[in-house]
């Protein structure tokens, strides 16, 4: 079976904006044997609702009869929920689709691990984080995939009153990976925070879309990305944040930084605001280039080879973004992981 033949789904093209740089072609016309809707090992309710459709590759799952889950968070988390996506099989789609609401006042914490036991294996995941009034939380998502398997997740992000997500993607890796993020900033004083480190080898694959829409005052939401790309490797940035005309006092912010290590590496970057009114904070920008010269030649000074040199500036790198991370506890599972764990 291919993704390309379900029914009803308007596929994006290269003639879509946000698909432009972009190539889904090897996925979508892939002859996969079967489908599968994969179950997490939770506590979870089944819903009869309908996850929104922020665009039509949320229809995939739809498409393949993927059963709607629930994970309800009525307490504080005293320790992260854990899901670890470790696949089994081979050549294969897998479908998964969870609807996250965090009760008010309630603090969360959330780790999801994408990975691959076996190849061409194509992960197809829908998620909703519903947080209510005055409600936290920290989500981690880490995808370590190898060559010849994919993800596509998309993510719908519902923040009421005093409410905050703070979300960091740790992007790991050989395989091709596809993430879209839709936020609508309708109620007030909320705080979106999307970081994000990237580091892609051989001809690893990775995009993300960002649409991000103020429609109330007070909001705030901060998009910060650090790509390192090896090999023939390729990442795509592409974020819209659009500022409505009841958006007063909006803080809006976008920033993506690149260290090309190939010459065949590619990054396209494309941080973009649309503003529509003047009481607001907002500023976005992007950079490309290599290490830097001189730091290097100044570690080198101090008796450290090349080598150790590139890796104490590449971890410093990744340091920025693990330093964005709130909860000591998630911070850790970071610094402590290991794909052999695993795998």
């Amino acid at each position: 079976m291919k993704i390309i033949d379900l029914k009803d789904i308007n596929f994006p093209t290269k003639k879509d904006e946000d698909f432009r740089k972009i190539n889904l072609s090897p996925i979508l016309e892939k002859e996969f044997e079967y489908s599968k809707n994969y179950k997490l090992d939770l506590e979870l309710e089944e819903s009869h609702s309908i996850l929104c459709r922020t665009n039509e590759l949320v229809k995939i799952n739809e498409r393949l009869n993927t059963k709607n889950y629930e994970l309800n968070i009525k307490e504080d988390s005293q320790e992260p929920i854990i899901i670890i996506h470790k696949l089994e099989n081979e050549n294969s789609i897998n479908t998964n689709s969870l609807r996250i609401t965090v009760s008010k006042d309630v603090k969360a914490s959330v780790v999801e691990v994408f990975i691959n036991k076996k190849n061409n294996n194509f992960y197809s995941v829908n998620r909703e984080f519903n947080l209510l009034e005055n409600s936290s939380l920290e989500y981690l998502k880490i995808e370590d995939l190898e060559e010849n398997n994919s993800l596509l997740i998309n993510y719908v992000n519902n923040l009421a009153d005093n409410s905050k997500l703070n979300h960091t993607n740790f992007e790991l890796g050989k395989g091709f990976a596809l993430s879209i993020y839709n936020t609508s900033l309708e109620k007030e004083n909320a705080t979106l925070t999307i970081n994000g480190f990237v580091n892609l080898k051989q001809s690893a694959n990775s995009s993300s879309i960002f649409n991000t829409v103020h429609e109330n005052k007070n909001n705030r939401s901060q998009i910060r990305y650090k790509h390192i790309l090896n090999d023939s490797s390729k990442a795509v940035f592409e974020a819209m944040s659009k500022v409505n005309e009841k958006a007063f006092y909006s803080k809006v912010y976008q920033s993506t930084d690149t260290i090309l290590l190939s010459d065949d590496a590619t990054i396209f970057a494309k941080p973009h605001l649309e503003i529509n009114i003047d009481e607001l904070e907002a500023s976005h920008g992007a950079t490309t280039g290599s290490l830097n010269e001189e730091q290097l030649l100044y570690l080198q000074s101090r008796g450290i080879d090349k080598q150790k040199a590139k890796e104490i500036l590449l971890k410093a790198i990744e340091n920025e973004i693990l330093d964005t991370i709130l909860d000591s506890k998630i911070k850790d599972f970071v610094i402590d992981y290991k794909r052999s764990s695993y795998v």
